[in-house]
């Protein structure tokens, strides 16, 4: 079977797409198509530089430099230069999978043919990614303006023989790495340098690397309320499709009907059907209306983080033989505001479910003892798992100020609004790895509430998740460390291994599990 293929810059590069190219389960290419757009690219700068006409970043300086002219003799050191000068990155490293995405989002940028970028530069960018020759990328740096220009500034450096690259599991200075595979720096041509720094490449790996955490942390956060609402015996009804009908958000019905489907049978639910509490706590009885506003917003994330991928984000852009404009494409704005709402909507999923850990220990519930241990005093039980995702919860609210709100002017005031996107990037992957703990350990708190409903059972879905669970915590009847069990339950998040499990039940026994509207939010 032949392996699958993406063609840059011409093919529509989707965001999960984009990270099986980064994961190397789909082959990127240049084609013939893609390389015939870079060729025309180029011979327009040649034509440029040739004819002598004034054009931005080809033959005058940069920034604040744009009126100081460059002769052409020096047009090819004046692109080597702006690589040095502007790699002025600071902090750790990002990770290699992010610096491997940049990449690949760099790569589809450039061959659609309007930077001026050669074939050959374009295929040692690749070279870089099969070869797996990653550039080390500095986390801090960017203002989201002018594109990601520190950032993008140091991907590039190990094409003309400097920086550093993640090479057989270190960081290695690119130099000698390319000596060792008798690899020759590249020479770069008018133009290039300043095609490779500008564009949003650090803004959209980000987000691109958020849309698949959030994803996948929106359908575990479904699963937790399900077994949390079948640990504390709460009701069915608030999801009920007929409620959601008269308040139809699209979020808002996919979540309750999920829901809905999880709870449909359970015999813990029918054994409390006529009991005497009117209702529950807002964090059980709202799930779908604040997951739902969750999901809401990572679709309106995702829909973005699409366009600008496909999108030419550096500049100037060269449309013709008689155009070529010196625009703002590179400004980030587009997804600084987005990733600022899609931090805080995936804080609100961390936030709810906290306040259902909280519950959980009240000791409410018939049945649930409180701090979920039959014998407490000498046992502490459950409680400072609580104590853990408050401080998480509130470390992810002094994280939901909006970068994208702050604008400091740079480059002598050429540049004198910048999106700082690259901020709200960085800052929504933290809270999405904050959320992650939390449903962690909203885990082990739900699992052991359910099972003190035993002989009673959920339904079959929510009954295979928690035996999956369970062969990675048991149950716990004294006090003893719970950090190896918090570990264990992470590692069963980020992996998806629930979700897996409960549409693989889905599956086998027709049992309904999402509705159409599955078309709208699990197309990722």
């Amino acid at each position: 079977m032949s392996e699958p293929i993406f063609k840059y810059g011409e093919d529509h590069l989707k965001a999960s797409l984009a990270l099986d190219i980064t994961k190397g389960t789909v082959k990127g290419v240049l084609s013939a198509a893609g390389r015939q757009q870079v060729r025309n690219g180029a011979r327009l700068v040649e034509a440029i530089v040739a004819s002598g006409t004034v054009v931005y970043g080809i033959n005058t300086g940069f920034g604040p430099l744009c009126t100081t002219l460059i002769n052409k003799e020096d047009t090819r050191s004046l692109q080597e230069n702006i690589l040095k000068s502007h790699a002025v990155g600071v902090g750790g490293p990002i990770s290699k999978a992010l610096s491997r995405l940049m990449l690949v989002l760099k790569v589809h940028a450039l061959a659609k043919g309007f930077s001026g970028i050669r074939e050959e530069t374009i295929d040692r960018i690749i070279w870089h990614i099969e070869a797996d020759v990653i550039p080390v990328v500095p986390e801090q740096g960017s203002v989201g303006a002018s594109g990601d220009l520190a950032p993008l500034a140091h991907l590039f450096l190990p094409l003309i023989g400097f920086g550093y690259v993640h090479y057989k599991d270190t960081i290695q200075p690119a130099a000698e790495v390319l000596r060792e595979l008798k690899v020759s720096p590249l020479q770069l041509g008018a133009k290039e340098g300043l095609a490779l720094i500008n564009g949003t490449q650090f803004i959209a790996a980000h987000a691109v690397m958020g849309v698949a955490r959030f994803y996948k942390i929106l359908m575990q956060a479904d699963l937790n309320a399900v077994l949390m609402l079948e640990g504390l015996s709460a009701s069915s009804k608030p999801f009920y499709p007929e409620l959601h009908a008269l308040r139809p958000f699209k979020g808002n019905r996919f979540v309750a009907s999920v829901i809905y489907n999880l709870l449909n049978g359970s015999a813990i639910v029918a054994s409390h059907a006529n009991c005497s509490r009117v209702q529950d706590p807002y964090s059980l009885r709202c799930v779908p209306q604040v997951h739902g506003a969750s999901r809401t917003a990572w679709l309106h994330l995702k829909e973005l983080v699409e366009t600008e991928i496909n999108s030419v984000t550096d500049n100037p852009l060269l449309i013709d033989e008689s155009l070529t404009i010196s625009g703002g494409n590179f400004h980030g704005q587009p997804l600084a505001m987005a990733l600022d709402y899609a931090c805080l909507a995936a804080a609100e999923i961390g936030n709810i479910a906290d306040r259902r850990v909280y519950l959980s220990l009240e000791g409410d519930t018939p049945g649930v003892p409180k701090l979920l241990l039959k014998s407490v005093g000498l046992n502490s039980g459950f409680m400072m798992l609580q104590y853990t995702t408050a401080a998480l919860v509130s470390e992810n609210k002094s994280l939901c100020f909006p970068a994208s709100a702050d604008s400091i002017p740079t480059s002598l005031g050429q540049e004198d609004h910048v999106s700082m996107g690259s901020i709200s990037g960085r800052k929504l992957l933290q809270v999405l790895g904050n959320i992650e703990r939390i449903q962690s350990i909203e885990l082990i708190c739900a699992a052991q509430a359910l099972d003190f409903h035993a002989p009673l059972k959920p339904t079959r879905i929510i009954e295979k998740v928690h035996e999956r669970m369970r062969t990675k915590v048991p149950h716990i009847e004294t006090d003893q460390v719970m950090t190896g069990y918090i570990e264990e339950a992470l590692d069963l998040v980020r992996s998806g291994a629930l979700i897996d499990a409960a549409k693989e039940v889905a599956a086998k026994e027709a049992i309904p599990y999402v509705t159409d509207l599955a078309t709208l939010f699990d197309s990722f």
